[in-house]
């Protein structure tokens, strides 16, 4: 068990031996005066946050939450970045001296770009994409039903993945999918569920058979671990494979795109920025914002503007239709 030192105790921490402890670390780092401040500063506010929330034994997943609370704080990504190696760097000075797990080994700090890595699908993509799903196999209906919940939903792979059968409730008249968000540890964000959600859902339950309040919303069909939990491995291969299968086949173009996809088709559907992070859960609006930037420096492009003027062909100037790439065919691996 992962257990720190009693100063992070509720009831024996003390300020004079949490400095105590702190100038221990800090003695153990060979870095300049200014880098010893900005660690005592990042380890006391890690050390009162687990104190706050009566932790004694961290794991990983409250690493993660902890990083979560730095952004949620409107916290910058230099900010979160630096707080986070701060953790890092106590949790490899407590495997050296206590013989403690480095559960911090590897954690990430905060992007820094502006954009994302993974692009969306277009509308025609998505509708192309749920046609080319045969749905007279138990397999087809789970793809589909997982599927349309990721990409009218924009919840993440994990929240899909984490989701019960019990999960699914109706509220005031309408459907709700309760979720364990980002840096959650209980399932209280719904997602509503239209009834073109809902409908390829009920239709994979109902072939799936009889289940159990408490099982999986999506379960895997493999020789192994069939009925078992999806896993986000699998979850991501699927979405791959199908995205191949209409011969689209690009890094950037993921299961994670199918939260871009309903984020992005959401503001263009005449959702406002408000209800778009409503719909993503984002705490920061700025990351919304990214969203509808794009779609704006997109829509209003002034490269037509200047191609119509080289082209000299005038009548295209205002014209803000895309253009579109054509298909390449893979081989699929």
């Amino acid at each position: 068990m992962n257990t720190l030192p009693a100063l992070v105790k509720k009831d024996l921490i003390r300020e004079a031996e949490l400095e105590s402890f702190i100038a221990e670390f800090l003695r153990a780092q060979d870095v300049r005066e200014s880098s010893r401040e900005t660690y005592r500063k990042g380890l006391k506010r890690f050390l009162s946050w687990l104190q706050s929330r009566g932790v004694t034994s961290p794991t990983r997943e409250t690493l993660l939450e902890y990083k979560d609370a730095l952004r949620d704080a409107g916290l910058s990504p230099l900010s979160v970045s630096s707080y986070v190696v701060t953790v890092r760097k106590f949790f490899t000075w407590l495997e050296t001296t206590r013989g403690l797990p480095n559960i911090a080994r590897g954690i990430k700090g905060a992007r820094r770009t502006r954009g994302f890595r993974k692009d969306p699908l277009t509308l025609p993509q998505v509708k192309e994409l749920l046609a080319s799903i045969d749905r007279r196999e138990i397999l087809g209906l789970r793809d589909l039903a997982l599927i349309t919940l990721l990409t009218t939903t924009g919840i993440r792979t994990i929240e899909a993945i984490r989701a019960n059968v019990e999960d699914l409730r109706q509220e005031g008249g309408e459907a709700i999918l309760w979720i364990q968000g980002k840096g959650r540890d209980t399932k209280d964000e719904p997602a509503v569920l239209p009834a073109e959600t809902l409908k390829p859902l009920y239709e994979y339950l109902a072939a799936r058979g009889p289940a159990k309040k408490d099982a999986p919303l999506f379960t895997s069909l493999s020789n192994r671990n069939g009925g078992g939990r999806l896993n986000t491995r699998t979850l991501r291969r699927i979405i791959k494979e199908r995205l191949r299968a209409i011969g689209i086949d690009s890094d950037r173009l993921t299961a994670h795109s199918l939260r871009h996809t309903a984020i992005t088709l959401s503001l263009k559907g005449g959702a406002t920025i408000q209800e778009a992070q409503a719909l993503a859960r984002h705490a920061n609006i700025n990351t919304t914002l990214i969203y509808s930037h794009n779609i704006d420096r997109i829509k209003q492009a002034p490269e037509r503007l200047i191609a119509a003027m080289l082209s000299g062909n005038t009548d295209n100037i205002g014209n803000t239709s895309n253009t579109v790439l054509p298909k390449t065919k893979t081989a699929t691996p």
